[in-house]
């Protein structure tokens, strides 16, 4: 996206409108100095911004981001392109969700196991030792937890027979036997339980 040409654009659908950065500000509810560091191609206006804007200037939010008026066939050409963008986004964050998922996985288990081994070496009494296994189980399934939730938001599981594609519940991903890419679900579809291949969003 060309910030600029944003900026110009709606610098120049404002002026069209017969309205000054004030006016505009006060009918967006933000200050004249938001509306000018849209124009000026600082900032992009945020989602529910670029809604208001659409309405009140008559374009599509497609040629806001576009910064200029679109016939139909470059209004589709920006529409898929935009779209890939927003697909390539969602699969970095899902592949980042994945790899804090691993990270959170592993401090758990050496957290857990150190909290578990510490007491045992300095020849701590029993009831400190009680208390060091519950902490560490407590870390253990709130760690467990956070890496189950940051999994499941990263991505859908994709039937091996029916292809469909779903997001399982917590109880079926927690109970569900699995290997690092697949898990073994029930397909809300087809019914059938089986591994299901894990796909990025």
């Amino acid at each position: 996206m060309d910030m600029q040409k944003i900026g110009k654009f709606l610098a120049e659908l404002r002026k069209g409108n017969n309205l000054t950065q004030d006016e505009l500000g006060e009918r967006l509810g933000v200050t004249n100095k938001t509306v000018s560091r849209w124009e000026n191609g600082n900032y992009l206006p945020p989602v529910e911004m670029l809604q208001l804007l659409s309405r009140l200037y008559d374009v599509s939010i497609n040629e806001l981001l576009s910064g200029a008026r679109l016939n139909d066939e470059r209004y589709k050409e920006k529409a898929e392109e935009y779209i890939a963008v927003d697909l390539m986004k969602k699969s970095k964050a899902a592949k980042k969700r994945l790899i804090i998922s691993i990270i959170v996985a592993c401090m758990t288990i050496l957290a857990g196991t150190a909290i578990i081994l510490l007491p045992a070496l300095l020849s701590a009494p029993i009831w400190l030792r009680i208390i060091c296994i519950a902490l560490s189980a407590v870390i253990i399934v709130l760690g467990i937890s956070v890496c189950c939730v940051l999994t499941i938001d990263a991505g859908v599981y994709e039937c091996p027979n029916c292809g469909e594609k779903f997001v399982p519940s917590m109880k079926d991903f927690i109970f569900g036997a699995h290997t690092f890419t697949k898990r073994k679900l029930r397909c809300p579809k087809c019914r059938k339980k089986s591994y299901c291949k894990k796909r990025l969003n």
